[in-house]
C-alpha cells in the first residue's frame, strides 16, 4: 500500500494515495494551514516522531493512517451522498427529514421548564441575510456566531454546572478538518475569515493555549444557506458535511492522550443566519475497517454499518432583528445540544435538568398563590405585589406563607408520639432542592439537622414532581421507622428526629384534629433526620476526583449502610452520588452517610427508582432487584467518583448497552485498579455474583476496607489469598452481566 508525502501536515505532492486514483492536487490552503503539532496519543505505540506527524489509528482492519488522510469533502460526499438521500425526504415537497432526531419533544420541553427565568442575551446581533457576499458581512456573521455561542455555554455553565469555578471553555474557528484554529480577530488580520467553515466549543487544557482538535467539545457548521429547495430540511449535502466534519472530531478524540471524555459521539450545530438544526453522529471508530483502496468508502461504510446518525428538524434560530428565539424548538434544540456535549467532556452537572424543571411547578404555584391573594385584596382583579403586603395584617382571613422557607424561620412540627418540636431553618441544602433544609432544634441549638418538606395534601396532584415528593417524606418515614422499630441503627444510616405536620401560627379553621385548613402550611408532611451533609454528586464537580483513601473510606461507609439495612431485609435501590452524603463530626473526622431511603425496597412487590447511569443491570431487565444490586450500584459510584466517565443515557437499551460494554471488556475494573487494588478486587467480586441468587458477602469485605481504612497495608499476598477465599465462598460459577467468571488476577 503505496501512502502520499506530506509535509507539516499538508500533501506536498500531486501523487497517489491508497490506491493512487484519490487525491487531488491544489487544496487551497498554505501549509502552515494546518496543525502540524504532534500530540502524544492515549497509547504511546502509535505515536510518530518528530519526524512526521501523522497518527496511526489501530482498526478492525490494520493501521490506518490518521484523519489526515481524509480532507477532501468532495470525495467524501461523493462516498455517502446517495446514502444520506436514500435515508432522508429531503425531495419529497415537505422537505423533511426522515433521520432520527436526536432529542424528543418531551426532553425539549423539560430543559423549556429548567431554564424558566434564566436570562439569554446576545449581543452581537445576526446580519440580515443579503445575495450579495462581502467581508463585512462575514465579519458581522462570525461575530454574532461567536458571541450566540458564547452565550449559549456560559448560561449552561453557570445554570448547571459551578458559578464559581473558572469558565473552561472558549472559542475558536478552523478552515476545515486538521486545519490550525483561529480567532475571528486572527482570522480578520490575515484575510482567511471566507475560508472559516464554522467555530468549534472548545475546552480549555491547562496550561496550554493551543486549540487542538482533540479539545472540541462541539463543532458548529455555518453555511450560507442550509437548506433544501422548496423545503424546510436540511438539504443531503450540508448532511455530508456535517458527518465530515463530525468523523474527524471523533478520530480526534480516539488519538487523543486524554480519556476524561465520551469519544464515541459527537454533536454538529448547522446553521446559517435564519435557520439551525442538529447532526449527531455516534459510532465506535474501532470498528472502521481500511484496505487498500478507497479510503473515503471505507469511512462511508463505518458510518453506514456501524454509526447512528440522527438529524433534528430545521427551525427558526434568529428573528428579524438578529435576535435568537430562546425558548422556541430551534433554539432548544441547539442548547440541549450544547447540554449533552459538556456533559461528555465535564460530566454531569450539580443541578440536573429534572431537578430544576421540578421547581417550575413551584413558581407557577407561587404564582397563583400571587394572583389568589392579590383577587382577594383588590376586589376587582388588579395585581398587587405580594411583597407589598402585611402578611401579619390580622384582617386577612389566609396566611400567604411562600412555599419557601426563609432563614432564620421557627417550624412547629406536630409528632404524634413526641409531640410538639420547634426548629429553626438555618439554610436550604446543595442541590436546587428547595423542600430540603437544614435545621436546628430549639432544645440543642448547635447540631444541625436536615429538615424534608412534603406536598402540601391539596396540592398532591398526580405529578411526578409530588409523588417525589411523597417518596422523600412519607415513604422515606416510613423505612426508617421500621429499622427504628427492629432497633437497627448505624452512623451511615438517617434515623428519625421527628415527623408528622407542620403547625402554622395564627387561627386554623381546620374542620377536624386530622383535617386541615386553607393555610399554604397546614397538614403539610415534614421529616427531620441527621445529619446534614454535602451530595458526593457536588464535590466531585466542585473538587474533581476522589483519593484513593477517600474512594475506599466511601467505599466502606456505603457497604456499611447496605449490610445495616439488609439486616431488616431493606435495599436502597437508589444508591447515587446524590444520595451520598459526606458528613463531619465533632472532631472534623469525614465519613459518608446512605441518604434518601424512600424508593428502597421492603418487600417483593415494592419496585426501585430507575436510574439509567447508576441502577444495576437486573434492576433495569426486570424492574426488581436482585440481591447484589446495591453492591452493582456502588461500583458504579465508586467509578464515578474515581474519574470515571458516566455516559448519559436516553433509553433503558442505550443504558444496559454500556453496562454490558464496561464489564465485558473490563473497563470499570481497569480503571478502579488505576486508584486501588482493593476497590478493583471489590468490583471484580461484585461482577462475579450479579444477576445471581448470591447475596454479598459483607463481613469479608468490611473487614477489608475497614483494615484500609485504618491505615493497614493492602498489598499483594493479602490481597490475593482474600479474594481467592471470597471466590471459593461466594462467587457464581458465571457472572450476571459480563457472561462469564471474572479473574481477579
Amino acid at each position: 500500500m503505496k501512502l502520499g508525502l506530506w509535509q507539516n501536515g499538508l500533501q506536498s505532492s500531486p501523487g497517489p494515495s491508497f490506491d493512487g486514483s484519490f487525491r487531488k492536487r491544489g487544496s487551497g490552503f498554505q501549509n502552515d494551514d494546518f496543525d502540524s503539532t504532534s500530540r502524544e496519543s492515549f497509547r504511546g505505540s502509535f505515536r510518530k516522531s518528530k519526524a512526521g506527524s501523522e497518527k496511526l489509528i489501530p482498526t478492525s482492519k490494520g493501521i490506518f493512517r490518521g484523519p489526515r488522510n481524509l480532507v477532501d469533502l468532495e470525495l467524501f460526499t461523493q462516498a455517502i451522498e446517495d446514502w444520506v438521500l436514500t435515508n432522508s425526504c429531503s425531495s419529497s415537497t415537505d422537505g423533511e427529514q426522515c433521520f432520527k432526531s436526536p432529542f424528543s419533544f418531551e426532553e425539549l420541553r423539560k430543559l423549556d421548564y429548567a431554564l424558566d427565568g434564566i436570562l439569554f442575551k446576545q449581543l452581537f446581533r445576526m446580519p440580515l441575510f443579503s445575495p450579495y457576499d462581502s467581508n463585512d458581512l462575514k465579519e458581522e456573521e462570525f461575530l454574532s456566531l461567536e458571541d450566540f455561542l458564547h452565550t449559549i455555554v456560559d448560561g449552561l455553565w453557570h445554570t448547571f454546572w459551578d458559578s464559581d469555578e473558572p469558565f473552561p471553555f472558549f472559542i475558536s474557528c478552523p478552515l476545515q478538518p486538521g486545519s490550525k484554529f483561529y480567532t475571528i480577530e486572527k482570522a480578520i488580520s490575515r484575510g482567511r475569515l471566507k475560508g472559516l467553515s464554522g467555530a468549534a466549543l472548545m475546552t480549555k487544557n491547562g496550561s496550554d493555549l493551543r486549540a487542538h482538535w482533540d479539545q472540541v467539545v462541539e463543532f458548529v457548521l455555518f453555511k450560507k444557506n442550509i437548506l433544501v429547495e422548496k423545503g424546510l430540511g436540511i438539504s443531503s449535502s450540508t448532511i455530508c458535511e456535517a458527518l465530515f466534519y463530525g468523523f474527524h472530531i471523533l478520530m480526534y478524540r480516539s488519538l487523543s492522550k486524554y480519556r476524561s471524555f465520551i469519544a464515541d459521539s459527537v454533536f454538529i450545530l448547522v446553521l446559517d443566519s435564519k435557520f439551525g438544526g442538529v447532526v449527531k453522529l455516534s459510532g465506535d471508530i474501532g470498528k472502521l475497517e481500511i484496505g487498500s483502496g478507497n479510503p473515503y468508502k471505507f469511512v462511508s461504510d463505518w458510518i453506514k454499518l456501524h454509526a447512528e446518525v440522527s438529524v433534528s428538524p430545521i427551525d427558526r434560530i434568529w428573528n428579524r432583528l438578529g435576535n435568537p428565539n430562546w425558548g422556541d424548538l430551534g433554539t432548544l434544540q441547539i442548547l440541549l445540544a450544547t447540554f449533552n456535549s459538556i456533559v461528555q467532556f465535564h460530566g454531569p452537572p450539580i443541578k440536573s435538568i429534572a431537578s430544576l424543571a421540578a421547581d417550575h411547578s413551584l413558581r407557577l404555584q407561587k404564582r397563583r398563590t400571587e394572583w389568589g391573594l392579590a383577587m382577594l385584596l383588590s376586589g376587582e382583579g388588579d395585581i398587587v405585589e405580594l411583597d407589598n403586603i402585611d402578611i401579619n395584617d390580622p384582617s386577612f382571613e389566609k396566611d400567604a406563607s411562600q412555599l419557601k422557607l426563609k432563614q432564620g424561620e421557627i417550624l412547629l412540627l406536630d409528632d404524634h408520639l413526641q409531640g410538639q418540636k420547634s426548629f429553626q431553618v438555618e439554610e436550604c441544602l446543595v442541590g436546587g432542592n428547595c423542600y430540603c433544609y437544614a435545621v436546628s432544634s430549639l432544645e440543642n441549638p448547635r447540631k444541625l439537622l436536615t429538615l424534608y418538606v412534603g406536598a402540601h395534601p391539596s396540592r398532591l396532584e398526580p405529578s411526578w414532581e409530588a409523588m417525589s415528593l411523597w417518596y422523600e417524606v412519607q415513604r422515606q418515614t416510613k423505612v426508617l421507622k421500621v429499622l427504628k422499630q427492629k432497633e437497627i441503627s448505624s452512623e451511615y444510616l438517617p434515623e428519625i428526629i421527628a415527623s408528622g405536620r407542620i403547625l402554622h401560627s395564627g387561627p386554623c379553621g381546620k374542620p377536624s384534629p386530622n383535617g386541615i385548613c386553607e393555610h399554604p402550611w397546614c397538614g403539610t408532611p415534614s421529616l427531620v433526620t441527621p445529619p446534614v451533609g454535602e451530595p458526593v454528586s457536588f464535590i466531585v464537580s466542585r473538587s474533581g476526583p476522589f483519593t484513593s483513601d477517600e474512594a475506599i473510606r466511601c467505599c466502606h461507609d456505603c457497604l456499611s449502610a447496605l449490610r445495616t439495612a439488609s439486616m431488616a431485609n431493606i435495599q436502597h435501590g437508589c444508591l447515587c452520588p446524590e444520595n451520598v452524603s459526606r458528613v463531619f463530626d465533632p472532631e472534623k473526622r469525614c465519613f459518608y452517610v446512605l441518604v434518601s431511603w424512600g424508593r428502597a425496597v421492603l418487600e417483593e412487590r415494592d419496585s426501585p427508582a430507575i436510574n439509567l447511569q447508576f441502577s444495576s443491570s437486573y434492576a433495569l431487565q426486570n424492574g426488581k432487584l436482585c440481591p447484589s444490586s446495591d453492591a452493582e450500584n456502588l461500583v458504579y459510584l465508586l467509578y464515578f467518583v474515581c474519574g470515571g466517565f458516566m455516559q448519559q443515557q436516553d433509553s433503558i437499551e442505550s443504558a444496559l448497552e454500556w453496562r454490558e460494554k464496561c464489564w465485558s471488556k473490563r473497563l470499570i475494573q481497569q480503571h478502579l485498579g488505576e486508584v486501588s487494588a482493593l476497590l478493583k478486587a471489590f468490583s471484580d467480586y461484585v461482577d462475579s455474583i450479579c444477576g445471581t441468587p448470591y447475596p454479598v458477602n459483607y463481613d469479608i469485605w468490611l473487614s477489608r476496607l475497614s483494615r484500609a481504612v485504618n491505615g493497614r497495608d493492602e498489598r499483594g499476598k493479602m490481597v490475593e489469598e482474600e479474594v481467592m477465599t471470597i471466590r471459593l465462598q461466594d462467587t457464581a460459577e458465571s457472572s450476571g452481566i459480563s457472561g462469564s467468571a471474572t479473574s481477579f488476577s
